[in-house]
């Protein structure tokens, strides 16, 4: 990834609320340079949506429908 494709990521990170704003922040920084393509695939999508469905997946425990997308949201809410 570019150094400009970084910092966009990092800014998509900025959200309406500072949980999600740690919660997106911390993957980015921890996992998501060695992440596998499919979860940087993943990390992107979940990054065009809107915040209140973030809320509901990533704090409000709602379980989304896809496996695949609700095993990464796990990994999103890990410390």
């Amino acid at each position: 990834m570019t150094l400009a494709g970084a910092g966009q990521l990092r800014w998509q990170c900025r959200r309406g609320m500072r949980e999600l704003d740690v919660l997106l922040t911390r993957y980015l920084r921890r996992r998501h340079a060695t992440a596998s393509s499919v979860e940087q695939a993943l990390f992107v999508q979940i990054l065009g949506w809107q915040d209140p469905e973030l809320v509901r997946y990533l704090l409000g425990g709602e379980v989304h429908a896809d496996s695949a997308t609700a095993k990464f949201l796990d990994v999103l809410r890990m410390p």
